[in-house]
């Protein structure tokens, strides 16, 4: 039997023959229906191949108000509201203005970022192990607001440029560390530049201001033979190219009600593994515990065809969704495997 490790670098390598394998990534309240049925630890009690960690921050992805009050600042002095259900969003800029001649970019090589780190990659042996490194244009919303930052692009394009510059530097400074404490195979960015309808930006911006920061922080992944796992909500069809160009392995969450995931598994599978797919905002809301079967029936027969697929939900499993469909979900997901 093939490890876990080498299940998913099978799948990133193309080849065919094994199950299909899956991932899922739960919203408090989702995890804690999950851990009802299931049992407390999700990771083995699922058997999922794939391990997840990252730094640890001041401010948790899932800040819970009971802890950390009604708002909370993070390490880039970003203020975020708190939530019982979600991440929250930011409701405090850090750079209101235009400049960043006054502005101290927290320190990527801070110890206190990377406790436990090599313990959680020795414990993890045996698994697909991904390290999130952080997040670059989505990181630059936060900090500045995202109205305004569009607004940037064409009135301060080189603050734009010199505040990404300095998100990468951040970054890359992250996966130097993370390669110093542990061993792993992959690090992740998560980098949102999608509505459901189109990019967010026009692909040519893309192109002048994000491509050549993601151009370094995946060449300086893959001179440490790290694959790179990327996620984007949305629809950003005309970028995929470009991601593939830069070595993109692993492309996350391919949402079913912003892109056609079968088109771009037809036109895109032999150049990289797609990860997602199930609908969260249909079927897994509204459908029935058969339909939420049926369908990840039919992504796991279509999309695993010439390797290249992982199974997951089109985003993070939310509050909405109902037990039932979760369950379904699951145990079809890994029916033949766990």
């Amino acid at each position: 039997m093939i490890s876990n490790r080498d299940w998913i670098q099978n799948v990133l390598d193309h080849r065919e023959g094994d199950a299909v394998p899956y991932n899922f990534m739960f919203s408090p309240p989702a995890e804690r229906l999950a851990q009802e049925w299931y049992g407390m630890n999700l990771e083995e009690a699922l058997s999922l191949p794939i391990r997840m960690t990252g730094p640890k921050t001041i401010k948790p992805l899932y800040a819970d108000p009971d802890e950390f009050g009604d708002t909370v600042a993070d390490e880039f002095g970003v203020v975020w509201s708190t939530s019982k259900i979600d991440r929250g969003s930011p409701v405090g800029l850090c750079l209101p203005e235009a400049d960043l001649s006054r502005y101290v970019f927290p320190d990527a090589a801070d110890p206190a970022r990377f406790t436990d780190i090599g313990t959680w990659c020795r414990r993890q042996e045996g698994h697909y192990r991904i390290l999130w490194a952080g997040d670059l244009w989505e990181r630059a919303t936060f900090m500045r607001g995202m109205e305004q930052i569009l607004l940037d692009i064409i009135i301060h394009p080189l603050f734009v440029q010199s505040l990404l510059d300095h998100l990468t530097e951040y970054i890359i400074g992250t996966i130097r560390e993370l390669t110093v404490r542990g061993t792993f195979e992959c690090i992740a960015l998560s980098d949102d530049y999608g509505t459901q309808q189109g990019m967010l930006m026009s692909p040519e911006h893309w192109c002048k201001m994000v491509k050549p920061c993601l151009a370094r922080i995946y060449a300086f992944a893959k001179k440490h033979k790290l694959a790179v796992f990327h996620h984007s909500c949305g629809n950003i069809t005309p970028i995929i190219d470009d991601l593939i160009e830069l070595g993109l392995d692993i492309l996350h969450p391919i949402q079913p009600e912003a892109m056609d995931v079968f088109s771009l598994k037809k036109e895109y599978g032999r150049y990289v593994t797609f990860c997602g797919g199930v609908s969260t905002q249909r079927t897994l809301v509204s459908g029935t515990p058969d339909q939420v079967r049926a369908e990840v029936r039919k992504l796991k027969q279509s999309m695993s065809v010439g390797g290249g697929y992982i199974l997951e939900p089109g985003i993070t499993i939310q509050a909405d969704i109902p037990r039932e469909n979760l369950v379904a979900m699951i145990d079809e997901a890994c029916r033949h495997d766990c």
